[in-house]
């Protein structure tokens, strides 16, 4: 059975805990902010809680779902101990230094450093095309005006007031992954798995009219061009959040036990 620890204890992990048990891994250890490791103990009973991973028992993968600056923290000792490390904070690999210091660690300890496909789903073919050459890549993201709460869409825009469509980020992918930590991970995947941080360019839009978190990717290089889009429901206490990017990292954590992936 697969020793899972994970980092942080929002809507993804707590998503993932769940079907831990459905995928044949076991969830052992869990990283709590300060303040929150008890309410973390009471909700998941005999499992080790704890504010360092050090401190864990043996795992076989840590997963981190607490953003970037858990990743900044934690993401180099996981590495480096020789533990595979799953991360939903692919925004904060814009930052080329923390993104080394990661492949470093991965290196020396052995490891991998595994980035899920998230709210979209064209990062295969994306990645294959860039094998042959890529000319162009581009990364719409539209939500509903609630969706950008928090974020500096609320500088940009009334997200209250708006009556109709507007633009609040037009900038390259490495612009929108450090402005928007909490909302530019699609954007982020979109540029590793491509063209890279600068030259992906990325469109970011607050809709009234928008009923789901909307992801629409256009390449074109020496495979052709596709354009792919997905309408994606939120998961019931995060609208920032895709229900599909907790779906991927399960399927991440479950690969590691099948012997036939996809």
């Amino acid at each position: 059975m697969i020793k899972v620890g994970i980092i942080g204890y929002g809507a993804i992990a707590q998503y993932l805990a769940q079907a831990l048990p459905r995928i044949g891994a076991e969830l052992v250890f869990v990283v709590a902010r300060e303040g929150r490791e008890i309410a973390v103990r009471d909700a998941l009973g005999d499992v080790a809680v704890g504010g360092d991973i050090l401190g864990a028992p043996e795992l076989d993968v840590v997963v981190d779902c607490a953003g970037h600056q858990a990743l900044r923290d934690h993401g180099y000792a996981v590495l480096r101990r020789g533990i595979d490390l799953v991360t939903v904070s692919i925004g904060a690999l814009a930052d080329d230094a923390l993104r080394a210091s990661l492949e470093e660690a991965a290196r020396i300890g052995g490891s991998t450093l595994h980035l899920p496909s998230g709210a979209l789903g064209a990062l295969d073919a994306l990645g294959s095309a860039a094998e042959g050459g890529l000319a162009r890549v581009t990364y719409t993201g539209r939500k509903p005006p609630n969706g950008w709460k928090g974020s500096p869409a609320e500088d940009a825009v009334d997200l209250d007031g708006l009556t109709e469509a507007a633009v609040h980020f037009e900038g390259s992918a490495r612009q929108a992954a450090l402005a928007y930590p909490k909302n530019a991970n699609v954007a982020a995947a979109v540029a590793l798995a491509g063209v890279g941080f600068d030259a992906t360019q990325v469109l970011l839009i607050a809709d009234p009219d928008a009923r789901a978190n909307i992801h629409e990717v256009e390449a074109e290089g020496e495979f052709g061009s596709f354009r792919f889009e997905i309408a994606g429901e939120t998961l019931p206490d995060n609208p920032r959040t895709s229900a599909l990017a907790a779906m991927s990292v399960v399927k991440t954590v479950a690969d590691r036990a099948r012997s036939l992936r996809v």
